[in-house]
């Protein structure tokens, strides 16, 4: 059991790569908390899966970008789990236009939930961390992040501030016992990916060198590695699973 007794918080936990982080830290032993976005029957579902496999679980809908819900929830599960020891970083969303397009409340609303939630969600949990002198924090950014993707400027400009702050906070963090890393996932089946036309779908599939979108439960296996023993050497790094989309 890689966790075996650690509290993980897991933002955006009621779906997709949050529910299957939620399930891969469940089943190497830690307890936890994730939240959502106004998603409580998916919620309540993923709660039994946790609880079924002999861990605790709690959650609640929070929206990031409101610095003040993100702190109370991580106090909450703080105090009802105990400290909190890994910190998955994962909530998001985006809103597809041609970039003229695009308006003032779309950008502040992309940033806000992916940057600004991130950034002070870190804040929320890394005092404790640092004090004890441990613990994990992992943010998920995006291969779009890397290479960009039309439609999606905002998106893309928030995924790379993403990995530009995971390695900032890696400076100050790791000499303090906390190590800071980055997920760049790829097309991935979740939510997000549902709301791509299909002939943009099949297009993005025919040019990906595995031929198809990853599985979730892919992403939470890179997500496992870093929270574990076996992460231990990376410090502000960015993995990227992406079937190929982005070789670096």
């Amino acid at each position: 059991m890689k966790l075996a007794g650690k509290i993980a918080l897991v933002t955006g936990g009621s779906r997709g790569i949050g529910r299957a982080t939620a399930r891969a830290f469940a089943a190497e032993g830690a307890d936890i908390a994730f939240c959502h976005l106004n998603d409580d029957v998916q919620a309540e579902t993923v709660a039994a899966e946790i609880r079924a496999m002999g861990r605790k679980a709690l959650h609640r809908p929070v929206d990031v970008s409101d610095i003040k819900a993100g702190k109370s929830f991580a106090e909450l599960a703080a105090g009802v789990l105990g400290p909190i020891d890994i910190l998955f970083n994962n909530a998001g969303m985006n809103i597809r236009k041609p970039f003229e397009a695009y308006t003032e409340d779309d950008f502040d609303r992309i940033v806000s939930v992916h940057l600004k939630g991130m950034f002070f969600m870190a804040q929320a949990v890394y005092p404790a961390m640092a004090a004890r002198g441990a613990g994990c924090i992992i943010n998920v950014a995006s291969q779009r992040g890397l290479k960009g993707a039309p439609n999606s400027a905002i998106y893309s400009a928030a995924k790379a501030g993403i990995m530009g702050f995971t390695r900032a906070l890696s400076w100050e963090a790791a000499p303090k016992g906390v190590r800071v890393n980055a997920i760049a996932p790829g097309p991935i089946v979740t939510d997000l990916t549902a709301t791509m036309e299909e002939a943009d779908r099949q297009a993005f599939i025919a040019a990906l060198p595995v031929g198809r979108f990853g599985r979730p439960e892919e992403i939470a296996a890179t997500a496992l590695l870093l929270a574990g023993p076996d992460g231990g050497f990376y410090v502000g790094a960015t993995l990227s699973p992406n079937g190929g989309d982005v070789m670096y």
